[in-house]
């Protein structure tokens, strides 16, 4: 294969630096550049916890790849920063992955026509994790044969979206499938609003905000005298890794925006 020239955007974040980790154990990744909001030295080997590595810092995404070479940008930022770097990586005709969460359906209708403009690649996923990715693919089977459903996701105290984009995604994926329909008692009466969780399509969700957890998820499903519980769990981000190094191989060979790991697993 090639050399995938790599920018990284976010390169202090838990997430980025492991991206950075990444590229720079994969033979044919080449990391050209990142892109920090608060530049922390010239080279990211003036970046604590990182490879000591002689690629540019820079703060302006715009700049960046006007000045370096750059095949497949990997932006592991916020839902704002994202967006806005997507746009500069399509005028730039760079191809994105995103694994910043928050995207709307609006977002990701904009920035697919954006796109397909350019006639380039770009690969927006709400969770990396390949585990995450079969635990919505199950669920969305199980959804065929279990109405009833809630999600519980847990994250770290640290995330800013709520719901997770992951149990955002897992809800449509059951909606697809799934006939709209409101849950519990006709009567139900929340005294604590927010009690009974967000409601997607008569589903609820519910996020959990601790110190100590990563990214968890549960799909539960009830029926008649039986219940039926799908669960994945992330104990470290460099669980995420492998998918990463997925989207950045499958970008180069489409032409069109992808929301979801699962629309390029086989």
């Amino acid at each position: 294969m090639d050399m995938v020239k790599i920018v990284v955007a976010g390169p202090r974040g838990k997430m980025g630096s492991e991206a950075v980790k990444l590229v720079d154990r994969t033979d044919h990744f080449s990391l050209t550049a990142v892109v920090d909001s608060k530049q922390t030295g010239e080279t990211v080997k003036d970046i604590k916890g990182l490879p000591p590595l002689d690629a540019p810092v820079y703060t302006d995404l715009d700049v960046c790849l006007s000045e370096v070479e750059c095949d497949v940008l990997i932006d592991l930022t916020t839902p704002e920063y994202g967006k806005k770097h997507m746009e500069i990586a399509f005028q730039h005709n760079v191809r994105p992955v995103v694994g910043t969460t928050g995207f709307s359906t609006e977002d990701v209708e904009n920035l697919s026509k954006l796109a397909d403009q350019k006639g380039i690649g770009a690969i927006i996923a709400p969770n990396f994790a390949i585990g995450a990715v079969l635990m919505m693919k199950f669920a969305s089977m199980a959804a065929k044969y279990f109405p009833d459903v809630e999600i519980i996701e847990q994250h770290h105290d640290r995330k800013l979206d709520a719901p997770s984009g992951t149990a955002v995604k897992t809800a449509k994926m059951i909606s697809e499938v799934r006939e709209q329909k409101e849950q519990g008692h006709e009567d139900e009466k929340q005294d604590l609003e927010g009690a009974r969780g967000a409601d997607y399509e008569g589903m609820r969700i519910h996020s959990v905000r601790l110190p100590g957890l990563v990214a968890h998820q549960e799909v539960l499903f009830g029926g008649e005298g039986q219940t039926l519980k799908i669960r994945h769990d992330s104990m470290h981000r460099g669980s995420f890794m492998p998918g990463v190094q997925l989207a950045v191989e499958t970008v180069l060979k489409i032409d069109q925006l992808v929301y979801g790991l699962e629309n390029i697993m086989e």
